[in-house]
């Protein structure tokens, strides 16, 4: 039997918003790759060991990179799911936040692979802080309105 899910106006904000973090992930895979080449770390090893990055600085650039693309991946459960229920009631807010949170992981990772992790939030990084919190706040009121209109 076929059904069909009606899509409130303004959703294609939030498509735009989730193909922006598809691209990130996929810029940020590329640049896991890139140090990886340059730092001679084999797959399947998932980052240099402490003593190969203290002895070479494409090691530590690795890792630092490697690690901002693992916390990227880390938050998608979080994004997505906020995200989405956030859309329901606004949708254009909510892919506004998904994006602009997209644009702040590319901050995060340019100040990360500076090989100082502490960059990874003063340059711009820490940005994406506030459409987490957003998105935590309007998928919770999304959330409450829903309930309150079911009773």
């Amino acid at each position: 039997m076929p059904s069909s899910i009606t899509l409130p106006p303004g959703y294609g904000y939030v498509a735009a918003g989730f193909v922006c973090t598809a691209w990130v992930l996929g810029w940020q895979a590329l640049v896991v790759g890139s140090h990886r080449t340059k730092s001679g770390i084999k797959y399947p090893q998932l980052y240099a060991e402490k003593a190969e990055a203290a002895a070479s600085k494409e090691a530590l650039l690795f890792n630092c990179a490697q690690r901002s693309h693992q916390n990227t991946i880390e938050h998608m459960p979080l994004i997505i799911l906020t995200t989405l229920v956030t859309a329901m009631k606004y949708p254009v807010f909510a892919g506004y936040a998904c994006g602009f949170w997209a644009l702040s992981r590319v901050l995060y990772t340019l100040g990360y692979t500076t090989g100082d992790p502490v960059k990874r939030n003063t340059r711009g990084g820490i940005l994406g802080e506030i459409p987490l919190v957003g998105l935590l706040l309007g998928s919770t009121y999304t959330a409450f309105d829903l309930l309150r209109s079911s009773a």
